[in-house]
Parts: C-alpha cells; structure tokens; sequence
C-alpha cells in the first residue's frame, strides 16, 4: 500500500510539472505574435506619414510655381540661356508681341475724338473700334472692298473731296491702306519684328494701339496708278509736292514731316495723312507743326 502511494503522488506530480511546462510553451509561443503585429502597426502608420509628409511636400511645390507644374523642367543651364536670349514674335501672328514696360504710355481718353492724338507713348483702348466706318468712293491700288478701304465717315468724305480737287489739277492720287483693326496691326507688327527685329520694327511700324491706322482717319497714298505706294520715292512726285500745299483745306496733314522725328517718333512719311478737321489742320500747318506740338505732348524719341 505505501508503494502504490508514492507511485500515485510521483504520478500526480509529473502531470502537474507537465501541464505547467505546456502553460509556459504557448505562452511563449503566443508572445512573439503580439511583437509582430505591433511591428507591423508601427511600419503601417510610419509609411503613412511618410506619404503625408510626401503629398505635403508635393502641394508645397505647386502653390511655390503658382500650379504650373512642369512635367519635363528644363535644366537650369538651359533656363538661364533662354532668360538671356531677346524673346522672338511667336509663331502665332495675331498674338500680342512683347512689350517693354513703359509707365510714360497712356491710353487715350477720348479715342473717337477726331484730332485724338495716337502715337508711341498715347494709345487706343485696346477693344476700341470706330463706329462709323464706310468705304470712301475714291480709286485704290487693289479693287476688293476690305478692311483697309475703310474710313470713318468724316474722314471718307473728306478724302473724295480732296481726290477730286486734285484730279482737277491734273494731279491723280490713289489709296493704298486706311483703317486697320487691332488684329491686323497686331499680326502686321510681329511680321515685321521677325524679319528685322523688335527694336528696327518700332522705328517704321507702330506696336498695337499705337497706330493711327486704328483711328479710321489716317490712309497711306500713292501717285497716279499707285506710284511710289507708302515709299520714299513718293516724297519726288508731283501728286507729294500738291499734299504738301492743299492738304490742309480739306482737314489733312502729312502726320509725320520730314525734320520732326524726335517728336513723332517715325521718320519722314509723305505718303501718311491723317485727317484732324479742317480747323486743327489750318493750325498745325500754319506754324509748321506736328499733332504732338498742337496738343503741347511729350516728344516722342524715335524708338523709345
């Protein structure tokens, strides 16, 4: 009986020893799978801001360019050369063409006013278009009704006047441009700017709203059949030599004499005349002046 005794504690024993050991076994077993989840978690989140932190970054970049993000950004050497290079007109004609920043150019206050004075440093509204264009009945070099056959109305009449009073002289002159929209002097300047450059364009065309073309009351003339159109040879002609004495009876004046340059900002162009009214006109040419000198305005510097 004492045998069986101890055998059945020995027993009783070991199964307790073996349960413990077990307990301790899962236990163990069970712990490393709290480390690896709480790993896990912890890379989760880190990877998390991480994307934050990147996105933060990224809307940084944009509000710094303004949203222009660029999706090929050139090389800094290259932003630099091209920052040196002068800027060319843009292949699209009617596009605005680059301008210097001149705070002396001011836009004109009453653009329909008929002496209005429009030149380098005094433009037009930039949506501002006559109102009362018409086609004056008189000859042109070319025989399609278009845009640059046009005048405002005062003005139109006033040219067939002259035209006939000349034609009773024997003197025959013909028109070769008048009216031009925005658009036009627009595409027309860029044309020139590419083949000579922005800085010799200037010293014979005139950058959008700066010419008087625009107004409605300027044309450019030739001789008889078209003669010397819009070129200095015009200046040798009988019909140039009739312009210079009568044109002012009828309300025209050469807009740009030869000597006055400095003050018109365009070299001498015998074949432009701008109608002003026959009372601005009889003063302007009375005391040999210019539009610029009748209204006592800033001269202009040729090219500036």
């Amino acid at each position: 009986m004492k045998t069986k005794f101890v055998s059945g504690a020995a027993i009783a024993l070991s199964l307790a020893l073996f349960a413990g050991c077990s307990n301790n076994d899962k236990t163990a077993n069970e712990k490393p799978s709290h480390k690896t989840e709480k790993h896990e978690a912890d890379k989760k989140n880190s990877e998390t801001q991480k994307n934050k932190t990147d996105e933060n970054k990224k809307n940084d970049d944009t509000k710094k360019s303004n949203g222009n993000v660029s999706q090929d950004p050139e090389p800094k050497k290259d932003q630099e050369k091209k920052k040196n290079e002068p800027s060319e007109p843009s292949a699209d004609e009617n596009k605005k063409p680059a301008q210097k920043n001149d705070d002396s150019v001011s836009v004109a206050a009453h653009p329909e006013s008929i002496p209005v004075l429009v030149n380098k440093r005094s433009k037009l509204p930039e949506n501002y278009k006559p109102s009362d264009l018409v086609y004056p009945d008189v000859a042109f070099i070319f025989s399609e009704k278009i845009e640059k056959r046009m005048m405002r109305k005062a003005a139109a009449d006033a040219l067939e006047d002259m035209f006939a009073a000349a034609k009773k002289e024997g003197i025959n002159l013909t028109g070769v441009s008048a009216y031009r929209s925005h658009e036009t002097q627009t595409a027309l300047f860029n044309n020139y700017a590419k083949r000579d450059g922005y800085e010799k364009a200037r010293m014979y065309s005139a950058l959008p709203g700066t010419s008087e073309h625009e107004t409605g009351l300027a044309i450019d003339v030739a001789g008889d059949g078209g003669k010397c159109p819009a070129q200095d040879c015009f200046g040798d002609t009988q019909e140039s030599k009739w312009l210079a004495e009568h044109v002012s009876d009828f309300g025209f004046i050469i807009r740009y004499p030869e000597g006055k340059e400095s003050i018109t900002g365009y070299k001498y162009e015998p074949w432009h005349i701008r109608y002003v009214g026959k009372s601005v006109a009889h003063k302007i040419v009375g005391k040999g002046e210019t539009l610029e000198e009748y209204f006592n305005a800033v001269p202009v510097s040729n090219g500036k």
